[in-house]
């Protein structure tokens, strides 16, 4: 056996015809759309949450996240650094005017 347990297949060794496709795969995203309608429902910030509302959350959520990490590795890359760290986060941030004015009240960590 190759030691991984039950099968040793994992995520990659999926048959394409397999049926189950979770919705971040159908909304073609990375972010987990499942685990967000968890934690909207979990939340109680309104009593019924739609389908479309956690696919949507997630969608917003990926591109903030996708912003910053392109802007932190131009910043890393300027420092001829391969790996981004806290500062880079921070200096892509507050480079940038609308993520500047959006996370104005927020504390980074460097």
């Amino acid at each position: 056996m190759s030691g991984k347990g039950k099968g040793g297949r994992g995520k990659a060794g999926k048959k394409s015809g397999s049926g189950a496709k979770s919705r971040s795969a159908k909304a073609g995203l990375q972010f987990p759309v499942g685990r967000i309608a968890r934690y909207l429902k979990k939340g109680r910030y309104a009593k019924r949450v739609g389908s479309g509302a956690p696919v949507y959350l997630a969608a917003v959520l990926e591109y903030l996240v996708a912003e910053i990490l392109e802007l932190a590795g131009n910043a890393a890359r300027d420092h001829k650094k391969t790996r981004i760290i806290p500062r880079h986060i921070q200096l892509a941030v507050r480079n940038d005017e609308e993520l500047n004015k959006f996370l104005a009240g927020v504390t980074l960590a460097s």
